[in-house]
């Protein structure tokens, strides 16, 4: 992990075509600007963590259902 200080209106470039810039510190709060490609998408960590929760229980219900299926092709 790269830990940065910078003050209000400083840059951090990511990449080619990725770049934060620190508009406001207020307190323990700081207000950053990410201005990316339409192709990449940037989400807040707590939205994230819910898509990838999502995803997942999405997943073991797929899995789940295919389950179900495999027991009705038993053997007899």
């Amino acid at each position: 992990m790269l830990v940065l200080t910078r003050k209000t209106g400083e840059k951090i470039f990511i990449g080619d075509d990725v770049y934060i810039t620190v508009v406001d510190v207020k307190g323990d709060s700081v207000r950053i600007a990410v201005e990316a490609p339409k192709s990449v998408k940037v989400y807040r960590g707590e939205i994230y963590d819910a898509i990838i929760a999502e995803n997942k229980a999405a997943a073991i219900g797929a899995d789940m259902k295919q389950l179900e299926g495999l027991k009705g092709l038993k053997k007899k």
